[in-house]
C-alpha cells in the first residue's frame, strides 16, 4: 500500500510539474539531464548486470572510482543525477544512465545483482524495485548532516520505509551511524569517508609568475565580492596574484563582469584563462572545467568557497595534498568529517576574510590526517556476485 500512494503522489507532483520541467530543459545546466530523467529521452535502460553504482553529482562520482576498480572485471553499471556526475561516470564506462524519476523506475529498472548507492540518495522506489528484482542492497559513504538531521526526523517514518529495502549500510562516521540508526537504518558499519582513497593528482604544472599565489576556489554567488575585497587588501602590501574559480560554469560571464571591472578601479590586469592559457595577470578567471587540482599544485594561499554562504562546503582534501593554506567559511555542514581529517584549516567569516588573508602567514600549512576503508565493503559485495 505505501509503494502504491508513494506512485500515486509521485505521478500527481510530475504531472504538476510538467510545465516547469519544460522550460527547465532549455537551461545549458539541464539540457541533457531533464529530458533524460523526467522524459526518458535517450535513457534506455541498463542491460541486466552484476553492479550498479548511482551517485549524485561530481564529487560521489569521483569517490567511487577506488571501488568500481575493484570490480572492473564485472559488468557494471552506473547511473548519476547532474550532468557533471554524468560526464564523469563517461570516464569509467559507456554503460551511464541519468537515474529516472521515481515513478518511472519500477518499468526502468532492470536486475542487478547489486545495488550501490552513495551519501545521501534515498529514493524510496530506488531500493524497493531493486529489492524486488533480487538484488543485495548498499548505502554507501551514508552521511547526516547536523544541518540536515532536524529535517531528518520530521519524516523520520518515510525514511524507515526505505531502509526496509536496505541490506547493509556504510557511514562515514560514528555520529552519521547513530543518526542513520534512529532513522531506521540496519546493519550499520562505520568505513570512514571513501572521498580520502581517490584524491586526484595534478595532471599538469604551471609556472608561478607571483611570489603569492592566492586561489579562490569553488566560489558561488555572494561569496566572489567579499572574496575580492579581502584580495584587494592584501595586495595593497603584498605582491599577489588571485585565482578565481567558480564552481558553476553557468556563472563564468556574471563573475568574469565583477572581476574586469574591480581590476579596472584598481588599475590591475584582468585575464580569462580560457583565453590566455596563462596566469600572468593580476587577477585571473579560470573559466574553464578541469584546472582546479593543477591550480592547487601553484597556489599558497586557497579560500575554499561554498562555507562562506549557507552551501555546506566543498572538499578541501585536493588543496590539502599540496600542503596550501586554505581559509574557509563556518557553513561547511556538509564537509565536516574532511575538514576534521585535515589540520589546519582556518575558519573565518566573510566579513572577517580581510583581517585573516593578512595575517596569512599565522596560518598552518594543511596536512590530511585520515583513516578509510573499503575492504569490508568489497568482502560483502564479493560474497554476493
Amino acid at each position: 500500500m505505501f509503494s502504491f500512494f508513494y506512485l500515486l503522489i509521485g505521478s500527481i507532483f510530475y504531472i504538476v510539474s510538467l510545465p516547469f520541467l519544460f522550460f527547465l530543459s532549455f537551461r545549458k545546466k539541464y539540457k541533457d539531464s531533464i529530458p533524460a530523467r523526467f522524459f526518458l529521452k535517450n535513457n534506455p535502460p541498463f542491460e541486466e548486470g552484476d553492479i550498479h553504482f548511482h551517485t549524485c553529482s561530481y564529487g560521489e562520482a569521483k569517490a567511487i572510482k577506488p571501488l568500481a576498480d575493484r570490480f572492473k572485471t564485472k559488468r557494471l553499471n552506473f547511473s548519476a543525477i547532474t550532468q557533471t556526475g554524468f560526464s564523469v561516470l563517461h570516464e569509467y564506462s559507456q554503460n551511464v544512465r541519468y537515474l529516472p524519476f521515481e515513478i518511472f523506475l519500477p518499468k526502468w529498472s532492470s536486475k542487478q545483482k547489486v545495488l550501490i548507492v552513495v551519501e545521501a540518495e534515498l529514493w524510496y522506489m530506488l531500493f524497493f524495485v531493486a529489492k524486488q528484482k533480487g538484488s543485495r542492497t548498499f548505502l554507501i559513504n551514508a552521511r547526516v548532516s547536523s544541518r540536515s538531521y532536524p529535517k531528518y526526523l520530521k519524516f523520520k517514518w518515510v525514511y524507515k520505509k526505505i531502509f526496509q529495502n536496505i541490506d547493509s549500510v556504510y557511514a562515514q562516521s560514528f555520529e552519521d551511524a547513530k543518526r542513520l540508526a534512529r532513522l531506521g537504518a540496519k546493519n550499520i558499519k562505520v568505513s570512514g569517508n571513501i572521498k580520502f582513497l581517490n584524491i586526484q593528482p595534478a595532471t599538469k604544472s604551471y609556472q608561478k609568475e607571483y611570489p603569492l599565489v592566492v586561489t579562490a576556489a569553488s566560489t558561488h554567488e555572494g561569496e566572489e565580492e567579499g572574496i575580492v575585497k579581502a584580495y584587494l587588501e592584501l595586495k595593497s602590501v603584498e605582491n599577489a596574484q588571485l585565482i578565481v574559480v567558480p564552481r558553476h560554469p553557468e556563472r563564468f560571464e556574471k563573475v568574469a563582469q565583477l572581476l574586469e571591472d574591480e581590476a579596472k578601479k584598481q588599475n590591475l590586469s584582468f585575464s580569462r584563462f580560457s583565453m590566455s592559457q596563462a596566469f600572468s595577470s593580476d587577477i585571473v578567471l579560470v573559466d574553464c572545467m578541469g584546472e582546479l587540482i593543477n591550480i592547487y599544485k601553484m597556489s599558497d594561499i586557497v579560500i575554499l568557497g561554498g562555507a562562506f554562504v549557507e552551501i555546506g562546503g566543498h572538499n578541501a582534501l585536493e588543496a590539502a595534498q599540496f600542503n596550501c593554506k586554505i581559509i574557509s567559511g563556518p557553513h561547511y555542514f556538509n564537509q565536516v568529517d574532511i575538514f576534521n581529517a585535515i589540520e589546519g584549516i582556518e575558519i573565518t567569516e566573510l566579513d572577517s576574510l580581510s583581517e585573516t588573508l593578512l595575517n596569512y602567514r599565522a596560518i598552518k600549512k594543511s596536512k590530511i590526517e585520515f583513516k578509510a576503508t573499503i575492504d569490508e565493503l568489497v568482502e560483502e559485495i564479493e560474497s554476493v556476485l
